[in-house]
């Protein structure tokens, strides 16, 4: 029953005054839970804000008029953050959601001048009483793109178009070629910094530089398409970011590394209304379904598309760790001992580059 028809009811039922009436509408709108989110791209880039808007839907489709969500999409990372930030914290926002690296410290300033509404942040390290972190395992399924982009690869050179230089992104960068030293040792990496989370045309470009340096799958830990498109027109692989990019280049498409965030986002809305609501440090990865590949292209041979399906059930039981000894730094020492797991503090804070990526870390 929708708001106007059941306050009409209650006014004909108890006779009651229309300000009375006026009132139990706005207590029942008060009652709504209010949720924030602040992305650093367009929900169009079809990457990540995008798909964290993709979960924010998914909150409106589950619990319908019991919330309210609002979003500020392309908002920098600085003095732009902590305004808007805290502008949805004024508005009466019950919980908010900063979904980029940058926001942390403009996230915790807020949360410390709000001290009754709840803040989570994506990708940071810092919290506080009402300030909780998560992150997805994105480098499960980047493992798994090296693995496939080592088989398809003619040249042994892939293309890597990277964002910025935090332990994320170089955390990925590893896996990455973790998974590809699996089926070659050989194979080689060309990266490309751009400094930007989303810049089609700094992409694009950095795709073309690539496929002259002999580059014949690219792979991208930026948010807009552009890099599909080009594999689309020259003829090469190309591995999609955080959402399912095959519409941008379906001849190119190996796979997409996809972020669902619908089901952490419907949790924490759902802890918050149950009052259980913690400032908790989530990562979660491909058993909590957080981290999905997408469709593998039907031209990968069958053997090969069941190696990447053997190796994903392993990371799905947790039988199968892409961080996993012996593991060596570029320089040839020994990081990881053989039979050992990095943990989780490790993978958070690493700067450094296996043994094979070629180039410095920008400082």
């Amino acid at each position: 029953m929708s708001l106007t028809r059941r306050s009409f009811s209650l006014l004909t039922a108890a006779g009651l005054g229309l300000g009375v009436a006026l009132g139990a509408m706005s207590a029942t709108a008060a009652d709504k839970l209010k949720v924030g989110f602040v992305y650093v791209g367009p929900i169009g880039d079809h990457g990540w804000s995008y798909q964290h808007d993709q979960g924010r839907l998914a909150v409106e489709k589950h619990f319908g008029d019991k919330v309210e969500t609002t979003y500020v999409e392309s908002v920098p990372e600085g003095a732009d953050a902590e305004r808007v930030i805290r502008s949805l914290a004024q508005k009466g926002h019950d919980l908010i959601f900063t979904t980029s690296f940058g926001y942390m410290n403009p996230t915790i300033k807020v949360a410390k001048q709000f001290p009754k509404v709840k803040f989570e942040h994506a990708t940071g390290y810092k919290r506080s009483k009402n300030v909780a972190t998560y992150l997805s395992r994105t480098y499960e399924g980047r493992y798994i793109s090296g693995y496939l982009a080592a088989k398809m690869s003619k040249t042994g050179t892939v293309g890597y178009i990277a964002s910025f230089p935090i332990p994320e992104v170089i955390r990925d960068i590893n896996s990455v070629m973790l998974g590809m030293q699996s089926v070659r040792p050989d194979m080689k990496m060309k990266i490309i910094w751009v400094n930007s989370w989303f810049d089609p045309g700094k992409e694009a470009a950095a795709a073309k530089v690539m496929i002259g340096q002999g580059v014949d799958v690219i792979l991208q830990h930026t948010d807009s398409p552009a890099a599909m498109q080009v594999a689309q027109k020259e003829k090469i692989w190309a591995v999609g970011q955080a959402s399912d990019m095959r519409a941008f280049g379906p001849d190119a498409h190996l796979t997409s590394v996809i972020d669902d965030w619908a089901p952490y986002y419907i949790k924490r809305v759902q802890s918050l209304m149950d009052g259980t609501w913690t400032a908790s440090d989530h990562w979660g990865g491909m058993p909590e379904g957080d981290i999905v590949i997408g469709p593998i292209h039907a031209n990968v041979p069958a053997d090969i598309k069941a190696g990447a399906e053997k190796l994903i059930a392993g990371l799905k039981a947790k039988s199968f760790h892409p961080f996993t000894g012996p593991i060596a730094n570029q320089a040839g020492k020994v990081i990881v001992p053989a039979g050992k797991t990095m943990t989780d503090g490790e993978l958070a804070g690493m700067n450094w580059y296996v043994k094979g990526v070629e180039g410095s870390i920008p400082k």
